[in-house]
């Protein structure tokens, strides 16, 4: 599937700057003038410029809002030591409502698109995998996918603190939670934290940790030694699985039943 690129700058209410950059990736059908396709919100950063392609080569449309764009331009951070500092300290001086507002944002201007089915899936990795989970709060959100999602379990997120796990009972999408055993960026009891929470709020979810995975294993670019391909082709995998069936799929709206699970090998 071919894919075409553009973008739409979008007005937002952020102090320093009123307007927020959303890059499009949309699939092409040759033949197919009419085609319609669902949306998807990714975070972006240099890498991830990359990952949407691959999601909008699969038939989805991919819109990625420029995180930052009360601090500084369009243009995503660079992994190097000074674009890794001013990512950490945007990161907290952020307010947490603008974060919230860039989601709403990029979900609004793919459901105004008039080659987009209405059917919304969201993911990141890093602070792009924590902004997938609260741009899953959207009821209008039906897929999910966060890989190693940072700073749920700490709450650091944003100015003023992060209410991502009080508001965990709000998703009504399904989920996909990856991470690594040896991430050290969320350490075990914030993954079972996270986990537990989800588990007790009722959410639909699968939560994977890869055994020898590290932080940020699926990023290909200045990796630190920690990008693992074979595994992060698993992962997208199950990417493509999740919104397959919850985007691409007319399942019809969930009726609530009870699967009988027989105790039989």
């Amino acid at each position: 599937m071919l894919i075409t690129e553009s973008h739409q700058d979008v007005s937002t209410s952020a102090d320093g700057k009123g307007t927020m950059r959303i890059y499009l990736f949309h699939p092409s059908i040759p033949g197919y003038s009419k085609a319609k396709f669902p949306g998807v919100v990714v975070f972006i950063t240099g890498p991830v410029a990359r990952f949407a392609r691959q999601i909008a080569g699969h038939g989805y449309i991919v819109a990625a809002p420029s995180s930052y764009h009360e601090f500084t331009d369009y243009n995503p951070l660079a992994y190097d030591g000074p674009g890794t500092d001013a990512g950490n300290e945007y990161k907290i001086r952020k307010k947490l409502p603008a974060y919230d507002e860039d989601a709403t944002l990029s979900i609004d201007t793919l459901l105004s698109l008039p080659t987009c089915t209405g059917r919304i899936g969201t993911t990141g990795m890093c602070l792009g995998g924590h902004l997938a989970y609260r741009c899953a709060l959207d009821k209008r959100v039906q897929a999910a996918v966060c890989y190693f999602a940072t700073d749920i379990h700490s709450k650091s997120l944003g100015a003023g603190g992060d209410d991502s796990l009080e508001r965990t009972g709000e998703i009504e999408g399904e989920v996909i939670m990856i991470f690594g055993k040896k991430d050290n960026h969320v350490p075990p009891a914030g993954r079972d934290l996270i986990r537990r929470t989800m588990h007790e709020k009722g959410v639909c979810f699968s939560f994977y940790e890869v055994a020898h995975a590290q932080h940020a294993f699926i990023r290909d670019e200045l990796s630190k030694g920690r990008y693992d391909p074979v595994i992060s082709k698993i992962c997208f995998e199950m990417l493509l699985e999740l919104f397959g069936r919850t985007l691409s799929s007319n399942l019809g709206t969930p009726d609530g039943g009870e699967q009988k699970i027989e105790n039989v090998c």
